[in-house]
């Protein structure tokens, strides 16, 4: 196994490094904080030493060609061995090397997907293992509010930094710099309601997230706040109940429904709801992971400069099936998150995580179905508040 020792400031740039010089496939070994004093012991620095490790397969050699099989007496005389037979000398030989060639090449096979599944497993553990006790509870909490490891990783490092400097640090002050780390990363999304400049309000979302309730809680808002006329335009003409829950809202808000099956019909729907402040889209819940349902959104609808989409995300579902969905929205120009069903979960990290990776802000947050009080118009303090919710007891005690 060849071995090489990395030097870095954070767990995450060692394991860039890592994969870099030595691939996927690589094994981290050890790993140890290392803590350098300057200007007579006033300033700290702190870094981790790594030290990785890969197994160098050695190639097999070739067989003998047919140029390599002697040709003397020994064999051309060779009673037991008539030349005639379609068999060549070397052949049960070559074919017994053959099936030692693949036996050998399983094994290693095997051997590299248990390393790199060894790898992982480390790369999970070393987040923990790199800090104080004093400090696990709180990257715990972090881990249970499924915030994505990078962002566990550059906030514990934070708290390393400070708790360094006198080796304690309280709960709430744990919160505050974490708090300080996750605002950095919001700044420059926007974090807000509607912006009532566009006058078409599109609402995406797969089956299943709440879109049609968030849709009148959000245009309830719209005339109860705002005095907006509004109405609405359908095209789930997948589900009855979907068209009949949206008219019973309208009927409510004393607006306008128009359903569409096509173009032709969306192009008439604009025309008729022209005179209107605000006009709202609701889209059929379809799998959004299959692309063709995207494609079949764009030929229906005008996606132009009058127009503002909004995908709605639950956060009951798993982050790699949003990203999934996400994914398949990359064309369309999506101007915030909506995430619903905040009362269904324990964790909200994975909002963090989406809006961070995605450069996406957010509109809204829904927890629970009355309309229109069920709807949250965030801001970044709110969101980290949030975030904090159901430690702020124990950070107290």
């Amino acid at each position: 196994m060849k071995m090489k020792k990395y030097n870095a400031p954070s767990i995450a740039e060692a394991m860039k490094q890592i994969r870099s010089d030595l691939g996927e496939d690589a094994v981290i070994l050890n790993s140890k904080v290392v803590v350098t004093k300057k200007f007579f012991g006033l300033v700290k620095n702190k870094s981790y030493e790594v030290v990785a490790g890969y197994d160098q397969v050695e190639k097999i050699p070739a067989y003998f060609s047919s140029q390599d099989i002697p040709t003397g007496p020994s064999f051309r005389d060779d009673k037991t061995m008539p030349m005639n037979q379609s068999s060549s000398p070397m052949e049960k030989p070559k074919k017994a090397l053959q099936e030692d060639s693949s036996a050998v090449s399983g094994n290693l096979v095997k051997e590299i997907a248990e390393l790199k599944s060894m790898m992982q497993s480390m790369q999970r553990m070393s987040t923990q293992s790199q800090y104080p006790n004093e400090l696990l509870p709180f990257v715990d909490f972090l881990k249970q509010q499924e915030l994505g490891e990078e962002l566990i990783t550059a906030i514990s490092d934070e708290l390393f930094e400070h708790y360094s400097q006198n080796n304690q640090l309280t709960w709430n002050e744990m919160q505050e710099i974490a708090k300080d780390y996750l605002r950095k990363e919001l700044y420059d999304l926007p974090i807000s309601g509607m912006s009532y400049d566009k006058k078409y309000i599109n609402v995406l979302g797969p089956t299943g997230v709440g879109k049609t309730t968030t849709i009148a809680k959000i245009a309830a808002r719209s005339v109860l706040e705002k005095k907006k006329k509004i109405g609405f335009i359908t095209t789930d003409t997948y589900r009855i109940a979907a068209i009949e829950q949206l008219k019973t809202y309208a009927a409510l808000l004393q607006a306008p429904v128009e359903v569409v099956y096509n173009a032709a019909d969306y192009a008439e729907a604009i025309k008729k709801l022209a005179h209107l402040d605000l006009i709202f889209i609701d889209t059929a819940g379809r799998n959004y992971k299959e692309a063709k349902y995207v494609d079949d959104l764009k030929s229906l609808i005008q996606f132009d400069d009058q127009l503002e989409s909004y995908l709605v995300l639950s956060l009951t579902a798993k982050q790699k099936d949003l990203e999934s969905i996400i994914e398949q929205f990359k064309d369309i120009n999506i101007e915030k998150y909506i995430f619903t069903k905040l009362d269904e979960t324990n964790s909200i990290g994975t909002m963090f995580n989406l809006m961070i990776k995605y450069n996406k802000g957010l509109a809204y947050y829904t927890n629970g179905q009355e309309v229109p009080e069920d709807i949250e118009q965030p801001s970044s303090d709110k969101l980290l508040e949030l975030f904090f919710k159901e430690n702020l007891d124990e950070g107290s005690s």
